[in-house]
């Protein structure tokens, strides 16, 4: 992704990621802080934190985490009958990307991409993450961090900016009245928070 941006013409930029989207910009921005200049995470925590937080309602809602981590199986369950795992709804996805969204989850490609990501999650990921919290490394740019008010996130952790504090120290941030696609289901919202973060406007 860096060597995209730099072949864009931008040796430093600002980064926005969504759920798992929001592991790769973590990633990125520890891996190459003088690459990125603000930091948005959105719906999400490092993975490291989920899984030394793991409590039975944990386990009992996100039990897909460590079954998408097995090999072979989940492919064959889910290309059984994608429309049974992934249930979007296209009132509040948008028809377009409701339909862009089923196409690609009806490919088994895409599928055993996704389950891979949740494979590395688990394996060289949380690695990565353990090995970074060990030699102290943090986020060194503005961090702000964005979590759906109608989603679990605080259900299950509390306040989300108490947990990133411990990863970059410069992070500010709030829920947005959201579930979890809150791309979709509040744009303006979530534009107006990006767009004055990036700005670099208070909260």
């Amino acid at each position: 992704m860096v060597e995209v941006m730099r072949s864009l013409g931008h040796a430093r930029f600002a980064l926005a990621g969504h759920d798992r989207g929001g592991a790769v910009a973590l990633r990125l921005a520890l891996d190459h802080p003088d690459a990125v200049s603000r930091v948005a995470l959105i719906d999400c925590l490092p993975l490291t934190e989920h899984l030394s937080r793991i409590t039975a309602e944990f386990a009992t809602q996100w039990w897909h985490w460590f079954f998408f981590a097995q090999p072979d199986v989940p492919e064959r369950v889910i290309n059984a009958d994608p429309d049974s795992w992934y249930r979007g709804d296209p009132q509040r996805m948008g028809q377009e990307n409701y339909d862009e969204w089923r196409a690609a989850t009806r490919n088994p490609d895409v599928v055993r991409a996704m389950l891979e990501d949740y494979r590395a999650g688990l394996t060289i990921d949380r690695r990565h993450e353990e090995d970074d919290r060990a030699a102290g490394t943090q986020i060194q740019c503005p961090a702000l961090i964005l979590w759906s008010l109608r989603d679990d996130l605080e259900d299950l952790y509390g306040d989300p900016l108490k947990i990133w504090r411990q990863w970059a120290p410069d992070v500010r941030g709030h829920g947005i009245d959201s579930g979890h696609h809150v791309a979709e289901e509040a744009p303006e919202a979530l534009v107006s928070s990006l767009a004055g973060f990036f700005a670099g406007r208070p909260e």
